[in-house]
């Protein structure tokens, strides 16, 4: 059995034990839903969680400096905001300076989150610019502060990296380093920050990320993110290389809603489109408690449940004029009416033939 020196991850491990056997696993990896921008927060996490979500969700990034800056503070709370129905994230959180990290753990702590995961792989110019995410890969020096500094307030500190900053064979240099820094998990991008995801994932390093993990931090679980759609694809990159411990999916969860469940299944309309119905309520839900949000973040969803089906561009199209919910829903509405008398004539059709 895997053993991790932090007892949160641990627990996660173990839990994973709990799903149905895997043929030809030992050890069931667990499952992630990776951090994203405007997309991982309360709302979507509890839609994910009603398609049968992951082992571990993580938050939205958070800028380590604005969860205590007088002028900031208030601004991220709905960055942080948890649900009491939903499993407890873990806090992502992105910044250059260690004084930063320090702070919010502790803040993060009083909130009741139990682990951190510090962004050392985002390729966004802003961020970059601003000393954080994959430019951290530049400065070992200042990436070592940082984890120091986030240990101090005694959550679980992990890191989220990419193989380098412009160059692959980084790596070779850049992920012994975060190892030899005790943390109880490393997530891996398979990627550079400079190929951002405009190349396959190299997936052919993995097994060498694994041999470096064997030698220098055994007790470090390891993490592949990157191209991998589903828990069926995950599964698989797992029995090609033993010795993954999890796997996390970022942009698979927009051609999928139902991508963590266990058992895979052929899912209706009726059940995708009662998802985005459920995240139109919770948004509504959202903004009443933390004040507007920017109607257009939301559009990005829906193409996640309006696909694979007859008029599902026309409906897109039409979705994607509307400005507030409620035009959203009375959409949806008309289209229920439409869709039903083409089922019927289409089952009238069949029938007198």
């Amino acid at each position: 059995m895997v053993q991790v020196k932090s007892p949160y991850w641990q627990k996660v491990v173990d839990d994973a034990q709990k799903h149905p056997a895997v043929p030809g696993l030992e050890t069931i990896p667990f499952f992630t839903m990776a951090p994203m921008e405007a997309v991982t927060d309360s709302v979507f996490r509890r839609v994910v969680a009603a398609a049968g979500g992951p082992d571990v969700y993580f938050t939205e990034f958070t800028n380590a400096r604005s969860i205590t800056h007088p002028k900031a503070k208030f601004t991220v709370q709905g960055r942080l905001h948890v649900d009491k129905s939903e499993k407890m994230p873990v806090a992502q959180l992105w910044g250059d300076r260690a004084i930063d990290f320090e702070a919010a753990c502790f803040d993060l702590k009083e909130r009741g989150y139990e682990a951190v995961d510090i962004n050392m792989g985002c390729p966004a110019a802003t961020v970059v610019k601003n000393g954080g995410g994959s430019d951290l890969i530049r400065h070992f020096d200042k990436a070592e502060e940082i984890i120091v500094a986030a240990k101090k307030a005694g959550l679980a500190v992990s890191v989220k990296t990419r193989l380098g900053f412009n160059q692959i064979d980084t790596f070779e240099e850049w992920i012994p380093f975060i190892l030899k820094q005790d943390v109880p998990l490393l997530t891996v991008h398979m990627r550079t920050r400079k190929e951002m995801s405009k190349v396959p994932a190299h997936f052919e390093y993995i097994d060498r990320l694994i041999q470096l993990r064997d030698e220098i931090a055994p007790n470090t679980l390891l993490q592949i993110n990157g191209d991998i759609k589903d828990r069926t694809e995950g599964l698989e990159l797992v029995r090609q290389h033993p010795g993954v411990n999890g796997i996390m999916i970022g942009r698979g969860i927009f051609e999928n809603p139902f991508a963590f469940e266990i058992t895979p299944k052929e899912h209706t309309l009726d059940e995708t489109l009662t998802l985005l119905r459920m995240q139109l309520d919770l948004y509504d839900q959202f903004t009443a408690e933390f004040g507007p949000m920017h109607f257009q973040k939301l559009k990005r969803f829906f193409k996640i449940y309006v696909r694979h089906f007859s008029y599902a561009s026309d409906l897109r199209v039409a979705l994607m004029d509307t400005t507030n919910t409620t035009q959203v829903r009375e959409l949806l509405d008309q289209f229920d009416e439409q869709w039903a008398a083409q089922k019927a004539s289409d089952t009238i059709a069949i029938t007198t033939k």
